[in-house]
């Protein structure tokens, strides 16, 4: 999963203070070229985006394309670290190599955010029918291990998941994986459904947009994917699992800025459409 749709979410209060401290402001008195929309997007992740543009940003970067009676074009590159430095600031001919990023958490550090255009959460993710069914809310896995049952819990090895998991006393049952691999192909939300599906572990903790594309996709082939969501502890800011989402453009381009805000207010069931075709699971406000 990208770095920062899950990824900002996922990040430790120091890593992202460590975002602030790098955060360059850009100015710039001109829109982006209005004949060209050149979209920031990684080549490799779905549901968000690849270079088939099979994802759902690439369907809303198509509907503002249409919208702006603009050519679109992509800029590709893996969202990790480096993304928003190699795209989005990146300078290519006098002017930039792309202009916007569909999907970014509220409040990004390292570009200027619009208004919000969809809120969702991380989700508990099993198998139907394989002993856990009983399940109906997430902190009944902590319980289940507490009365002796054997569940292999697979989780990422950075974000509020690990956080949770220590709450709910399911330390000793994880079983670790990379939240960002080496190869950028591979996403590691895709990856944990994977491991579910193989059997190899009993249940996970998946950002919602990849679980819920995962989700439609295996239903298809037969496989029921039990999705809960996990609820943020007003009591605890820690425990935070759901977050609001924006799209992102430079520092300093206000009108530009002014412009997204425009398609997204003037396009807000269409893209609310988009998601759900998607089975991007919508929280509300």
């Amino acid at each position: 999963m990208p770095y920062f749709n899950l990824f900002i979410p996922v990040l430790t209060r120091a890593a992202c203070l460590l975002l602030a401290a790098v955060t360059v402001t850009v100015s710039a008195d001109e829109l982006p070229n209005p004949s060209v929309l050149k979209v920031c997007a990684d080549p490799y992740m779905l549901p968000f985006s690849n270079q088939e543009q099979m994802g759902y940003e690439n369907r809303i970067a198509e509907l503002f394309a249409e919208k702006l009676g603009a050519e679109l074009k992509y800029e590709w590159f893996p969202q990790r670290i480096g993304f928003i430095r190699n795209t989005l600031r990146a300078e290519e001919g006098g002017g930039y190599k792309c202009d916007l990023v569909i999907t970014a958490p509220e409040n990004f550090e390292l570009a200027a955010t619009t208004d919000t255009y969809y809120t969702t959460t991380y989700m508990l993710v099993f198998v139907k029918g394989r002993g856990l069914d009983e399940v109906t809310e997430p902190e009944m896995l902590g319980r289940l291990v507490e009365q002796g049952k054997e569940i292999r819990f697979g989780l990422s090895d950075f974000g509020p998941a690990q956080l949770w998991a220590f709450y709910q006393g399911l330390l000793g049952n994880i079983v670790p994986y990379q939240g960002q691999p080496g190869d950028p192909k591979v996403s590691p939300g895709k990856r944990l459904i994977d491991e579910l599906v193989a059997g190899n572990i009993d249940a996970t903790i998946i950002w919602g947009p990849t679980a819920g594309y995962y989700a439609r996709q295996l239903k298809k082939e037969g496989i029921e994917l039990v999705m809960l969501p996990l609820r943020d502890d007003p009591s605890n800011p820690e425990l935070r699992f759901t977050f609001r989402m924006a799209m992102a453009v430079r520092y300093g381009e206000k009108e530009w800025k002014e412009k997204v805000n425009r398609l997204i207010s003037e396009n807000k069931e269409e893209i609310r459409q988009i998601l759900l075709d998607y089975g991007v699971p919508l929280i509300e406000p």
